[in-house]
């Protein structure tokens, strides 16, 4: 649930005020023209997958907090999203009066979604979980994202393009297994190396989004 009556229930739950100006920044930032796949469409998706595994989280509120904010400044010509998005998250907790453990908390889960991040927590865990959801899609849904990260990235050439997303896709199939849940890798695993599979022939083939852009 993306609205703003969720947004203050969840501040109202940890003791705290959510400010309805910080909701509708999060709601501008994720609506960005140059988001084609890191939009609110993209939150939603997560926030209710997080419904599902709400009961297996050790600290609910701070994982529901963490997806909203965890791709809150998206730049794709950046490596340092994550960490920029946490700043972020710790400047609103710290104004909300959050305490040092939420606040931290909350930052550790949106850095543990970069790429190569090791979960330290269980709930750092199902965060990423819920942030690689997307490559066990159902395949049309997964070819949509496909086409989305394209459009996202239509200023690097198509070569270019096409050998770091198939290095990205064969980094996913090498894992010993995609999901450090074992609720997401029973849900998920089979299904997310069938896409990436998918898309790496097709990448390899040359035939992958040359309409895309």
């Amino acid at each position: 649930m993306s609205n703003l009556a969720r947004w203050t229930e969840i501040f109202r739950e940890m003791g705290l005020h959510g400010d309805p100006i910080v909701h509708a920044e999060l709601r501008r930032r994720h609506s960005e023209p140059s988001r084609v796949f890191h939009t609110l469409h993209r939150v939603a998706e997560c926030l209710d997958l997080f419904e599902q595994v709400r009961d297996l989280c050790d600290q609910p509120a701070e994982v529901e907090l963490a997806i909203w904010f965890h791709d809150a400044l998206y730049d794709v010509r950046r490596a340092d999203n994550e960490l920029r998005s946490a700043d972020w998250a710790r400047t609103v907790l710290q104004v909300a009066g959050a305490s040092d453990t939420v606040i931290d908390a909350v930052c550790g889960l949106i850095i543990a979604t970069a790429a190569q991040a090791e979960p330290v927590t269980e709930d750092e865990a199902l965060m990423i979980d819920i942030d690689l959801s997307i490559l066990g899609a159902r395949p049309a849904r997964y070819a949509e994202y496909e086409r989305q990260l394209r459009r996202e990235s239509r200023h690097v050439p198509q070569q270019l393009y096409q050998s770091v997303r198939k290095k990205a896709l064969r980094d996913y199939l090498a894992r010993p297994r995609i999901y450090f849940t074992d609720w997401f890798k029973l849900r998920y695993e089979t299904q997310a190396r069938a896409n990436l599979q998918r898309s790496l022939r097709q990448l390899s083939g040359g035939g992958l989004l040359q309409g895309a852009m």
